[in-house]
């Protein structure tokens, strides 16, 4: 039985095998992409790479992996980022690391997206890790009382010092406990109609490959192609 870390390395490590020399990389947040992060660095990747967080710029700076703002490139070629769970049929949620905003930029913007997760991140349907919403502090506490009206079980996350979490972008974020969520698109669509949500972690029919560390890799690939 190999650890939960190893499972995430060896995840990140199979994705490098989607980057190339001169590629646009978008490069995502968290302890997975971490992994990938070395991994690029150790084989010494020429990209150029497009990070989620400040987080994960920091890392690269510290690594000599050469970033570019969103903005400055034409382009992304591939996205590589974690998840905090993913269904049977490649929807996410993501949003652990409090950088779903910038997460779904740059995914959206990209050609391909690959997540690397554990196969401890798997499960038949989504709900079981807390889907986060990003929202404005402004009439936040309101938003808490309308989604704990709905059922929603919603909870503010905080810091260690009892304050607000406060994301890259300025905004909050409210964890939904839902436990099982029937019906994703439904709910996605109920929170970008709400006034003062900036964005959810709901990531659906987003990824194009997932990579499940394990005893052995798996890959699954939209369209239902899977590979060992």
């Amino acid at each position: 039985m190999i650890s939960q870390d190893e499972k995430k390395k060896r995840a990140a490590e199979a994705a490098v095998n989607y980057i190339t020399d001169g590629m646009v990389v978008g490069l995502g947040t968290g302890s997975t992409v971490m992994y990938l992060l070395e991994a690029i660095a150790r084989q010494g990747l020429k990209i150029s790479g497009v990070t989620t967080s400040k987080k994960t710029s920091k890392i690269c700076a510290s690594l000599g992996i050469k970033v570019n703002d969103i903005d400055n490139v034409d382009h992304i070629d591939v996205t590589i980022d974690g998840a905090d769970e993913v269904d049977v049929y490649m929807n996410g949620i993501k949003g652990g690391g409090a950088a779903l905003l910038m997460e779904k930029i740059v995914a959206k913007n990209s050609k391909r997206n690959i997540w690397i997760v554990d196969d401890t991140k798997v499960h038949d349907i989504l709900g079981t890790f807390p889907l986060p919403v990003e929202v404005v502090p402004y009439g936040s506490g309101r938003l808490l009382k309308k989604f704990n009206d709905k059922g929603l079980k919603p909870i503010l996350r905080m810091d260690k010092n009892k304050l607000p979490i406060v994301t890259d972008g300025g905004h909050y974020i409210i964890d939904l406990h839902l436990n099982a969520i029937d019906n994703p698109q439904n709910l996605a669509e109920y929170l970008e109609r709400q006034v003062g949500v900036v964005e959810h972690g709901l990531f659906l029919d987003v990824a194009d490959v997932i990579i499940i560390g394990g005893d052995k890799n798996i890959i699954k690939e939209r369209k239902n192609r899977m590979t060992e």
